[in-house]
């Protein structure tokens, strides 16, 4: 079943039976009767308090380390929760008052404080019972993925095309007794035991994948004409961090599959910048070849669906096409 329908019923079960439940502990039906407006006020706020935190969802917040956003919420709950304790009555209280109404507000603070805390505790352990199932969740179609996609990770990382290319590479240089020969034999050679012993991890740092990038662009480089420039620009703020392996190859690989030409002027930029946290990854090239279908290749769809299971809702996918330029952006929240 969707675990958005599982979300959405749980809710409905909560609103419909236990929230009602937990209203009868106080004898509403009299305060109906005496006391409509602060009554009606104080059933709206209950729901209000529930229906707000399970939107808010403070699990997915605190795991993004949102934690100013976290206190904006709970000042802002908070205060609710105070203007609703010091709600007037019908009849104002003065110093020459009844003692019984003083003690009847006193009485509706504590009402207010026992339902905020009540239903807030209820709303929170259902969203952090909900977020702990979708990680289990999330974790067990990884483990599933892992068998199916390892082979594809395989065959694909260090594609055919790029093979060829690359051994014709290393051929030409053989022959001409290039001094750049040793350099490409070890890069290469750093890639392919890069791309087998790391093919199977969920993550690995950014240092070891920014070098796997470089000699991906160093090899493709080597069989490059003049026509073709490349801008390359990497900035790390932090070395420790964490990604996906492999995970932004498929976007580079398609730069040099369908953005460079041996006769005519071409430009290839590639950006990656990691900040606070933050990886924004982007790519833009001129269109020198049309892929044989619109769909995106296997290598992209294969990242996507990572991304979904890794990195949840903490990335943002942007393909952009202007004027024959081929624009990607990949934004993911690393930590």
């Amino acid at each position: 079943m969707n675990q958005h329908k599982i979300a959405l019923y749980i809710d409905l079960l909560v609103c419909i039976v236990v929230l009602p439940l937990i209203i009868t502990l106080v004898p509403i039906g009299k305060w109906i009767e005496k006391y409509p407006l602060f009554s009606s006020t104080l059933i709206t706020f209950i729901y209000a308090i529930y229906i707000g935190i399970r939107i808010i969802n403070f699990p997915q917040l605190f795991m993004r380390q949102k934690y100013l956003q976290i206190a904006a919420y709970i000042l802002l709950l908070g205060g609710a929760a105070y203007l609703m304790s010091i709600f007037p009555y019908a009849e104002p209280l003065t110093e020459n008052s009844p003692k019984h109404l003083f003690l009847r507000e006193h009485m509706r603070g504590q009402t207010v404080r026992f339902f905020f805390l009540t239903v807030s505790s209820l709303s929170l352990s259902i969203s952090l019972t909900l977020e702990l199932f979708r990680q289990i969740i999330a974790r067990k179609e990884i483990e599933i993925q892992k068998d199916q996609t390892e082979l594809h990770f395989y065959k694909s990382q260090i594609n055919p095309h790029f093979l060829f290319n690359t051994l014709n590479t290393l051929y030409g240089l053989i022959i001409q007794k290039s001094e750049k020969t040793e350099e490409a034999f070890m890069q290469f050679s750093d890639m392919v035991k890069y791309t087998y012993s790391h093919a199977a991890d969920e993550m690995i740092g950014i240092k070891e994948e920014i070098s796997y990038i470089q000699h991906y662009i160093n090899l493709q480089s080597l069989r490059l004409n003049e026509h073709t420039q490349i801008l390359w620009k990497c900035t790390i703020d932090d070395e420790n961090v964490q990604i996906p392996p492999m995970l932004l190859i498929p976007f580079i690989e398609n730069t040099f599959k369908y953005g460079v030409s041996s006769s005519e002027d071409c430009l290839i930029r590639l950006d990656i910048e990691v900040k606070d946290g933050v990886l924004v990854f982007e790519s833009s090239n001129r269109i020198m070849h049309r892929p044989e279908k619109k769909e995106p290749g296997v290598g992209i769809e294969n990242s996507l669906a990572r991304l979904k299971l890794l990195c949840a809702q903490r990335f943002s996918f942007l393909i952009r096409e202007k004027n024959s330029i081929f624009n990607v952006k990949l934004s993911i929240q690393l930590r």
